[in-house]
């Protein structure tokens, strides 16, 4: 098998296929969507190929027809027909002042111009696009292709200072609103970015997008899928263990049949041969991390938070969904959907190990007030489980929570009391590594934290109780039959109820029956 070159930060069509890099076929998609429709839109996390694609659309408009040799656009394609190519990028520039959008698509819009020719009419954005089209149109006698990529980080790089935030959006709105004035000028249009903007908000003069970011269809438009793992990077997985890189990387899904792996971790695996947080490390979530503690939300409901598409979209300025957030950032996936009462509800999950494990990290330093034993304590953990020693388990977290102080408690009352227990709980155990769940049981309700470890299946039930009431959560857990789920696998079942007392502010329970 031949190695290729890794194209680790190449973000340019002509550049991987001239310089012979790995490359993973999707002109198959772009084939379809130009057959199918004219306006579209999608959303994906960052660091996902979207810029790659958009560069790769913008070369087949163009009719470049060698750099598509072998793909599968190429017998399907007119070569014979060339389009202009207006391409808008929002991904560099500054625009945390006021003005700095505007006069950075003017700059935009007048290269876009000089590269084609032609006059940069106009001293306003919108006025200087529509012109643009209308003379591109006019002059090649083809339609334009329009192509928008992150077209809305001048609106999320502002999210601090909502004033200008919203005054940017604003902005955009009156340019993209172009886009459907100029109809007749446009041949095909694709807007892509992180967040999926209220349509009512940004979109509101743009309302003939079709939106494939759930779309089936294309849910492997970007990301790399289990198949091209194993033909196209063959050469680079011989070095490793499927299972092991399925288990860090794979997991993420839009209502498609197939999850898919984020480009840049595979790559970096692939460089650098180790299994550790490539993408989560390039962008540290302390903005998410501050709103999920400023709005008390539980760790442990992170993993399948329930939700409709209305809400994954709910992404405004000053009206950001937790649930949108976790979505349109990457940090949570569609793990299923259903169709009831008639509307479609998405269960969110983690997409892989390496979110689980270092989104929990980070959370877990902000839930203690001293995380510098944090290692030390996961590790005695994973020996504690390994040895079934349930005594020396309970001795650790009961030593742990004697370590923080009375006014820490108070600070971090996440939703309810129990809350802030279960979540350090909970985020011990996802941060450690191990296969930590928040799982429903059918019919019964729903387990409080499920951890599978060396062949056995561990089932927690968190609960605050009076002294007097002790006995309860152990109780629940087999008064409501959560293990039945599990016996069919063959696996030891061990039931852990975990209680905590408002007053001692510690583990006063802990009781642990095979079940």
């Amino acid at each position: 098998m031949v190695k290729h070159k890794l194209p680790i930060g190449i973000r340019t069509f002509r550049q991987i296929r001239d310089e012979g890099c790995y490359y993973v076929d999707k002109t198959g998609f772009a084939a379809s969507l130009i057959k199918e429709g004219k306006h579209y839109f999608l959303a994906r996390p960052r660091r996902f190929g979207k810029s790659l694609f958009v560069d790769t659309l913008k070369e087949l408009f163009e009719g470049n027809r060698a750099l598509f040799r072998g793909l599968a656009v190429y017998d399907a394609w007119d070569w014979n027909v060339r389009h202009p190519v207006v391409r808008l990028s929002f991904g560099g520039g500054s625009y945390l002042e006021p003005g700095h959008l505007a006069a950075e698509t003017l700059i935009r819009l007048a290269d876009i111009a000089e590269d084609a020719g032609v006059e940069a009419a106009h001293n306003t954005g919108p006025a200087r696009f529509r012109s643009l089209l209308r003379t591109l149109h006019r002059r090649t006698g083809q339609r334009v292709a329009v192509l928008v990529d992150e077209y809305d980080k001048p609106i999320l790089d502002t999210l601090a200072n909502p004033e200008l935030a919203r005054a940017n959006r604003d902005y955009l709105r009156s340019l993209y609103s172009t886009i459907k004035d100029c109809d007749e000028h446009i041949k095909f249009t694709l807007l892509t970015g992180v967040s999926m903007l209220s349509r009512a908000n940004l979109f509101s003069g743009l309302n003939n997008l079709t939106d494939i970011t759930l779309d089936a269809p294309y849910s492997a438009i970007c990301g790399y899928t289990e198949r091209d793992l194993t033909t196209v990077f063959a050469p680079e997985m011989a070095g490793f263990d499927g299972d092991d890189v399925r288990e860090w990387y794979n997991g993420y899904g839009w209502l498609g049949d197939e999850r898919v792996y984020n480009p840049f971790d595979i790559l970096q695996l692939f460089r650098s041969g180790v299994f550790k947080a490539h993408w989560f490390e390039t962008g540290t979530p302390t903005f998410l991390v501050d709103i999920l503690l400023e709005r008390g939300v539980p760790t442990p409901s992170l993993d399948g938070w329930v939700t409709t598409d209305d809400l994954l979209a709910s992404f405004d300025v000053g009206k950001i969904g937790t649930e949108a957030l976790l979505f349109q950032t990457g940090y949570v996936t569609v793990a299923s959907a259903e169709r009831k009462h008639g509307r479609w509800r998405y269960r969110l999950d983690y997409p892989n190990l390496e979110v689980r494990q270092s989104l929990n990290e980070h959370l877990l330093r902000e839930l203690l007030p001293d995380s510098s034993g944090l290692i030390r304590h996961t590790d005695r953990l994973h020996e504690f489980l390994e040895s079934g020693d349930f005594d020396a388990l309970e001795a650790l977290f009961r030593a742990f929570f004697a370590s923080i102080p009375y006014n820490w408690h108070v600070n971090n009352d996440i939703g309810r009391f129990e809350g802030y227990y279960a979540s350090v709980f909970y985020s011990h155990f996802a941060a450690a590594g191990l296969d930590v769940r928040v799982e429903d049981a059918p019919n019964q309700g729903r387990v409080d934290m499920a951890v599978r470890f060396r062949g056995s299946v561990y089932l927690f039930e968190f609960k605050v109780v009076e002294l007097s009431d002790q006995g309860a959560a152990l109780a629940q857990l087999k008064d409501r039959h959560y293990a039945d789920k599990y016996r069919g696998i063959g696996k030891p079942i061990h039931l852990v109820g975990v209680e905590f007392s408002r007053e001692e502010r510690n583990i006063v329970g802990f009781e642990v029956e095979r079940a």
